[in-house]
């Protein structure tokens, strides 16, 4: 493969944007298909939503790659879904993409959501390209779209293009670059005709043109010059100067059209060629294991420290690739795989550093959403996957020669519970099955037990992530479960400092057990950068250093269920300052004991503070229900962050705690007659009111009575 000539692309934004759609006509106009087939009504649905509850719901639920030819070019292409119930599926295609297409709704603009997109976006540095949809609808606006991308993005947005007419009178592109009207005739828009732009819209288009070119000559010293000597630009030059400000992420260009009614959508394929990068235009590293784990035993290096190495987009260097996703299948796991270095070969085996197990590549294949292509090898910048391996999403593969990791993918902490079990017994092992593979496959769904009642526990990122894996246990495994009330994940945190001094000894016949530790018990502020800081101050062989260990891990073991509601504790810093040994009696053992029950007995006296997990809602309804919506938010302890109004639809943007929204979809609807969506994403963990504390403590009380009563 010519890597200059292959471009890693995702697709990601709001929910209703419109990235499905704008898949499908990318599979189209490639030639990948020969009949386009829409999201909703009817057919046989998109291409790339493969599961019948993603055609059923007309939403995608898992993302789905595929790979495209075109004008030359080798495009592999990952659509992924907009709820934000599902973000893990964003988060580990932007971290193996090297680009990307950010969709936007010409007339709900940059929303909540866009901005977590975006957010993701610029955690893996991926540079993109902003695509305003739906330029069909009545109200769009793609000048306001484009500067909100400008001012809610924080990032330098230019538009390369702008709309000829909108709505039902939308009929094209002028392309500022090229100054060259496009529209787009034939079937389904296949033909792209290039023309003079017309006498209404000559002025327009210098206009932006020429600020085009303002916004580029800031990053270009020739571009800058011709301007001021007022020479023409060539259109050559243009596109190298948009090209090299996008990879930088100076600029993102701003593109326009309408999947939907086959408008735009070849001029945006163009410009992912033109200017999105290729794999070794990006620059990635990997942690190097043998050399980071000898600096760290010699001294050299912090335990939290690292040395890094750049990897080369080389086929000749050793292999290293990322598994980024994995899903369970009938026989055998199919892994997603993105190549950094190197080459895979069918048949070889390759060192997995976390296992330390080297695994054999049996069967490779090129996917296209749910179909897949056996193929013998795979190059450096390529993705595909592998059939039939052990392993888990984010695992570093290497060739010989190379011992790297590359840096994992950041997963969000789940906010809602649930108690699940089979309806019959023989549902029992089919439920465990089930678990066991949405567990592996998607690191934001936790099981978990509950030693008392002996109940399941299932945890994801809101009520639309859980409610799909239990259709889907119904579904695919004929397993009918009982689902208990959804629960919200509480955090405890100590609100004081507390000076702990414990001595644990117990004596047995034979050697007893003796450990003493001394410390303090630090708060941290509520929503600090870590969770939970230990500091070894111990000095002069006051407790060996081979205790030490133990005792952290015995502070750690009391965090799990704090003193209010048995929740996990955070926020807080340990500092071991003294203690004492015996000879005989110490051991590990003791000691981690007595680093338990020492912060266990200090959060009793720490004051300690129940955190509940605060939603940012996005809400949008038509103008009239304002003020009913937001008076009810209120009524929710909600707080209204912003409400605007655009063509007669008002977007309101709150934080309201996830306790109190459990039923908020049917209320929504029921105030608006139906007309009013949502979409909520966890924004931060915040401090219970005293009052409300003491009930959700009293609430949890009575619970765990009755279930031990039931036992």
């Amino acid at each position: 493969m010519n890597l200059k000539k292959v471009r890693n692309i995702g697709i990601s934004a709001h929910i209703d944007s419109g990235k499905t759609t704008l898949t499908e006509r990318i599979l189209y106009y490639s030639g990948r298909i020969h009949k386009i087939e829409e999201v909703r009504g009817g057919g046989d649905g998109a291409t790339m939503d493969h599961m019948e509850l993603e055609k059923e719901r007309g939403i995608t639920i898992t993302s789905a790659a595929t790979q495209v030819e075109w004008d030359g070019y080798t495009v592999n292409v990952i659509d992924t879904p907009g709820h934000v119930d599902f973000t893990v599926e964003v988060e580990r295609s932007l971290r193996v993409l090297d680009g990307a297409i950010l969709v936007l709704c010409s007339v709900g603009g940059v929303q909540s959501q866009s901005l977590t997109v975006d957010r993701q976006m610029k955690r893996y540095k991926v540079p993109r390209i902003a695509f305003v949809n739906k330029m069909d609808r009545t109200g769009a606006d793609f000048f306001s779209v484009a500067s909100q991308v400008k001012d809610k993005l924080k990032v330098n947005a230019v538009p390369i293009q702008i709309p000829i007419g909108s709505a039902n009178d939308f009929e094209g592109v002028i392309d500022l670059v090229d100054m060259k009207a496009v529209t787009f005739t034939g079937e389904e828009g296949v033909d792209v005709n290039r023309g003079d732009i017309p006498a209404e819209y000559q002025e327009q288009a210098k206009e932006y043109r020429d600020s085009m070119l303002d916004a580029l000559s800031m990053f270009d010293d020739e571009l800058m010059e011709a301007l001021l000597e007022e020479t023409e630009v060539s259109p050559d030059k243009i596109r190298e100067v948009i090209r090299a400000t996008t990879l930088t992420q100076d600029i993102t260009a701003v593109m326009c059209g309408t999947a939907f009614k086959n408008k735009g959508v070849q001029e945006l394929l163009d410009a992912v060629n033109h200017y999105l990068p290729c794999p070794s235009d990006v620059e990635n590293t990997a942690v190097d294991v043998d050399a980071t784990e000898k600096a760290v035993k010699a001294g050299e290096l912090k335990e939290n420290e690292s040395i890094r190495v750049t990897l080369s987009s080389s086929t000749e260097d050793p292999l290293v690739c990322m598994a980024f996703k994995t899903v369970m299948e009938q026989f055998g796991q199919l892994t997603y795989v993105r190549v950094y270095q190197g080459k895979v070969t069918k048949g070889e085996s390759y060192l997995n550093p976390r296992t330390g197990q080297k695994v054999r590549f049996g069967r490779l294949v090129r996917m296209h959403s749910n179909d897949r292509q056996d193929i013998d090898s795979a190059d450096a910048g390529d993705i595909f996957a592998v059939v039939g391996i052990d392993c888990a999403s984010g695992d570093t593969f290497c060739g010989d020669g190379a011992t790297l990791s590359l840096e994992n993918i950041f997963v969000p902490e789940p906010v809602i519970r649930l108690s699940v079990e089979p309806t019959d017994r023989e549902g029992a092992d089919r439920l465990g099955k089930a678990l066991e593979r949405f567990r592996r496959e998607d690191p934001t769904f936790h099981v978990s037990s509950d030693p008392e009642t002996n109940e399941t526990i299932i945890a994801g990122m809101g009520q639309l992530h859980l409610e799909v894996y239990i259709e889907r246990i119904k579904r695919e495994y004929r397993c009918e479960v009982t689902i208990g009330e959804p629960k919200v994940a509480y955090k405890e945190m100590p609100t004081k400092d507390f000076d702990f001094n414990y001595k644990h000894k117990k004596q047995t016949g034979g050697s007893g057990q003796y450990a003493h530790v001394v410390g303090k018990l630090k708060a941290l502020s509520e929503g600090a950068e870590e969770d939970y800081i230990f500091n070894n101050n111990i000095s002069q062989g006051r407790i060996p250093s081979q205790y030490i260990p133990a005792a952290a891990a015995g502070f750690k073991r009391a965090l799990v269920k704090g003193p209010l509601i048995e929740s996990e504790v955070v926020y807080l810093e340990i500092d071991l300052d003294d203690g004492s040994y015996h000879d005989v009696d110490s051991s590990e053992k003791a000691f981690e004991t007595c680093g338990w029950l020492a912060i266990r007995d200090a959060l009793q006296k720490a004051s300690v503070a129940l955190l509940e997990p605060i939603m940012l809602l996005e809400v949008e309804i038509p103008d009239e229900y304002q003020g009913s919506v937001t008076g009810h938010i209120s009524s929710k302890r909600g707080l209204v962050n912003s409400a605007e109004t655009r063509e007669g639809t008002c977007y309101i943007i709150a934080e309201v705690p996830l306790a109190n929204m459990f039923d908020y979809a049917n209320e929504l609807r029921s105030m608006t007659q139906g007309k009013g969506g949502f979409s909520m994403e966890f924004a931060r963990y915040s401090q219970v009111p005293r009052g409300i504390q003491a009930d959700v403590v009293e609430r949890r009380r009575k619970e765990k009575e009755e279930r031990l009563a039931k036992k």
